[in-house]
């Protein structure tokens, strides 16, 4: 192999006989935006949007500084600081192909954990116009059971005793805010690009919760002077794995650390309310719109339901990657059930919108096989995935009476996979904040299927209700007594409709 050449600004003149790269000067760029949260979906996402837009010179308020926030991202923050923000997006087409560039939207990064206040004085920077989020839906310290702001969370008790040396979104947010409004500053726009439906709402409530309680004074402020626009946000983006970055190198002839891979696939839709201005992302293929809700409703509940289904079904099967699962026959018609029985009539009519065709891009989205999204990374987290992705659709049919049985089946598929180990013996790779848990109500399950319906947090009061009760305790029998690929069979011989 030729001798390759390490991705940064230096060498950017060089990588640029490979791939395409940014024509824009990144030097002369203002930081407009904060991100918090630099992993592969921003990456993949806002970022590209974002230097898609750059390429036309005259923009040049909307460069793009990544905050680290947990200790967990040390890497992240010091493969990018190396490597000057740049990186390297592998978009994986459907016929095998890959189309690459290198991406330089970030064009500062900082890692919280190192200097807090270096984050806050950022944030709280005249230059700065949005705050945007990817936080994954358990950032926002959201309680199912109480649907309120959790301030039993140890992190969020640190923040209110040293709000100066803040560990959480809402303590650094609080801060900035509070700088802003000290100097005299205009506000901003706090954006919120995670999987939760009304994910502007979300945010505007837990931060107002906490801010009620850390600096009460500034809420009217914030109520002024802040905007949340929702959002619903879509592009398939996997884990790198070594092959990846291996490949690069062999095909490309460049040295990424940690490129990003990701579908073909994207989707933006935004509501059009940031209060300090914002980029014209419509131009390189957002769409804004007044009301984003019917959107991202259609999407949490078919394509991040249609993941976590495929996920937990395929680790019981013992797959590896999401596009296994989805070419079993088996799992695929669960899936088209599912998703053509429980949640389409949950969802009403939405306006430009060809449902059926969104389901069957769907199915071919999931079973792209140049993707080999890892499953353990679809089910990390599920405790807060459930409950956004999976629940709303069972509430709903529950009102209006109608089928739950394959809902029912996955929530038990979930008690049995929170035992770690599948009916193969297969160890299971659990990551979840509250793994301990699940693990201990799934062992009780075994003689008390239902006893895992009584984390509170994740199912709220669903346990009192005996129609999805019994559909629950009859799937946990049936995965139990027949082994999952028979009772997934049984389930769906039930049913003649799809999709």
């Amino acid at each position: 192999m030729k001798n390759t050449i390490k991705l940064n600004q230096k060498n950017l003149a060089e990588i640029a006989n490979q791939i395409p790269c940014p024509t824009y000067n990144r030097t002369l760029l203002k930081t407009g935006i904060v991100h918090v949260g630099i992993g592969g979906f921003h990456r993949a996402h806002e970022a590209f949007y974002t230097d898609q837009l750059l390429q036309d010179q005259s923009v040049t308020e909307w460069g793009i500084c990544g905050v680290a926030l947990l200790d967990y991202d040390t890497k992240i923050y010091n493969t990018l600081k190396a490597q000057d923000g740049l990186y390297t997006l592998i978009i994986k087409e459907l016929d095998g192909t890959h189309t690459k560039r290198v991406i330089g939207a970030i064009t500062e990064f900082l890692f919280a954990p190192e200097n807090p206040n270096k984050v806050i004085e950022k944030m709280a920077s005249p230059d700065v116009k949005i705050i945007s989020l990817t936080i994954t839906e358990g950032g926002y310290n959201y309680n199912e059971a109480t649907k309120a702001f959790d301030f039993e969370n140890p992190l969020i008790q640190h923040d209110l005793e040293h709000p100066n040396t803040p560990k959480t979104i809402f303590g650094y947010l609080t801060q900035a805010l509070k700088l802003r409004q000290e100097r005299g500053l205009k506000g901003l726009t706090i954006q919120s690009c995670d999987n939760i439906q009304g994910n502007g709402h979300m945010a505007k409530r837990m931060l107002m919760s906490y801010v009620k309680t850390a600096e009460p004074e500034l809420l009217a402020w914030i109520e002024t002077n802040v905007s949340f626009p929702n959002a619903m946000v879509d592009r398939i983006t996997p884990a790198t794995s070594a092959l990846d970055i291996e490949t690069l190198k062999t095909t490309s002839n460049i040295d990424d650390a940690w490129p990003v891979v990701c579908e073909p696939f994207k989707q933006w839709v935004i509501e059009d309310h940031f209060i300090a201005g914002r980029p014209a992302w419509e131009t390189v293929g957002a769409q804004f719109v007044d009301d984003v809700v019917p959107y991202e409703k259609m999407k949490l509940s078919l394509l991040n339901a249609g993941h976590s289904v495929l996920g937990i079904l395929g680790a019981l099967y013992g797959y590896s990657t999401i596009d296994e699962a989805a070419s079993n026959a088996d799992i695929s018609s669960f899936l088209r059930i599912y998703m053509g029985n429980e949640v389409t009539p949950t969802l009403g009519h939405l306006e430009g919108i060809n449902l059926k065709n969104y389901k069957f891009s769907l199915i071919q989205r999931f079973g792209n096989t140049y993707i080999k999204d890892q499953i353990d990374r679809i089910c990390s987290q599920s405790s807060a995935k459930i409950p956004i992705f999976i629940l709303p659709t069972v509430y709903a049919q529950l009102e209006q009476k109608g089928a739950i049985d394959h809902a029912a089946f996955i929530i038990a598929a979930f008690a049995i996979y929170s035992l770690g180990i599948n009916e193969f013996g297969t160890q299971l790779i659990v990551k979840d904040a509250m793994e301990t848990e699940l693990n201990k109500k799934a062992i009780i399950a075994r003689n008390t299927p239902e006893a895992f319906l009584e984390i509170e947090s994740i199912f709220g009061t669903l346990k009192n209700n005996k129609t999805f009760v019994d559909t629950y305790i009859s799937a946990y029998q049936n995965i139990v007594k027949n082994g999952i690929e028979k009772a997934v069979k049984d389930i769906n011989s039930n049913v003649l409709n799809e999709i």
